[in-house]
């Protein structure tokens, strides 16, 4: 049984066996996978471009932002400068008439002619102007007589037995308080009754 001899014919490959060759040839990159490819480039080029102009525009803006508040921050302070300087100028500018009105009345005083009565009625118009300004400025007086006791309004410097006045009311102000709108300027020095020893 050596070399085959006893093999039977169709088991005997007369036919000499190759290798087998890929005979395909490589074919270069379709025309259609380089148009995508540079598609893709173009528009990655295009976002590249858009997001750089975003990013100056966002420069630009905050820029312009600082720059502007800056300008807010200098008006502010030149305001501020402003107002310190002059913010009284109108409550001072009333007061002027108030000032005038004294210096006539001590100018009245000084002459020989000057009667007590002249002067005091020179006082009470003086008087009249200056609580007509404390009123335009919302300032008004607090004035308690015969009120009940408002620790909050009225500062008692002492209690006094009295069977006019019920107890815990003012019996009377030793010196007015002052209000402006809502705050207290300062409290109404007050006499409050209080009930008398049986």
């Amino acid at each position: 049984m050596r070399g085959g001899a006893h093999l039977p014919p169709e088991f005997i490959n007369t036919k000499r066996t190759t290798p087998m060759t890929d005979n395909t040839e490589s074919t270069p990159a379709a025309p259609d996978a380089e148009n995508l490819i540079s598609a893709q480039l173009d528009a990655l080029h295009a976002r590249l471009a858009e997001a750089e102009a975003t990013a100056a525009g966002a420069k630009d803006y905050q820029m312009r932002t600082a720059a502007e508040l800056d300008n807010v921050r200098k008006r502010a302070e030149r305001e501020i400068e402003t107002a310190k300087k002059y913010g009284a100028e109108r409550v001072l500018g009333d007061l002027l008439a108030i000032i005038d009105s004294l210096e006539l009345g001590l100018k009245a005083a000084s002459v020989q002619e000057a009667t007590v009565q002249s002067i005091a009625e020179g006082m009470a118009l003086t008087h009249k102007q200056l609580l007509g300004f404390f009123e335009r400025y919302g300032v008004a007086q607090v004035d308690p007589a015969g009120q009940p006791f408002n620790p909050q309004l009225h500062e008692a410097v002492s209690a006094v037995p009295s069977v006019d006045v019920a107890p815990n009311h003012v019996l009377s102000v030793m010196q007015k308080g002052y209000r402006l709108h809502e705050r207290l300027l300062r409290p109404a020095m007050v006499v409050v009754a209080k009930a008398p020893a049986e």
